[in-house]
């Protein structure tokens, strides 16, 4: 089972990330926003391939060009590096 993270940590860790990722609770978030509801799909496709691969599943929503990904470790109830290493994989993985 991972540690959850104090809030010091998950401060620290959300400056490693993208600007527009955010905390909410026990969720970091983000929205990414994409051409055309293909291309979103794709990015979903690829981003469940990476978390399937680290064992940890997104909470997420797709709206036509729009992806909500919405992290947090169950398990641990709350937030912890597992969190944060898959974030910066979508982040690497997003061309927008």
């Amino acid at each position: 089972m991972m540690n959850k993270l104090n809030q010091q940590e998950i401060d620290h860790n959300l400056q490693k990330l993208h600007q527009d990722w955010t905390q909410e609770g026990n969720f970091i978030k983000r929205e990414f926003i994409f051409d055309n509801f293909v291309l979103a799909f794709g990015f979903m496709t690829t981003v469940a391939i990476e978390a399937d691969n680290a064992n940890h599943h997104p909470d997420w929503q797709n709206v036509y060009n729009k992806v909500s990904i919405s992290l947090s470790t169950h398990d641990a109830g709350g937030l912890t590096d597992q969190d944060f290493t898959l974030a910066t994989k979508i982040d690497g993985l997003y061309n927008g």
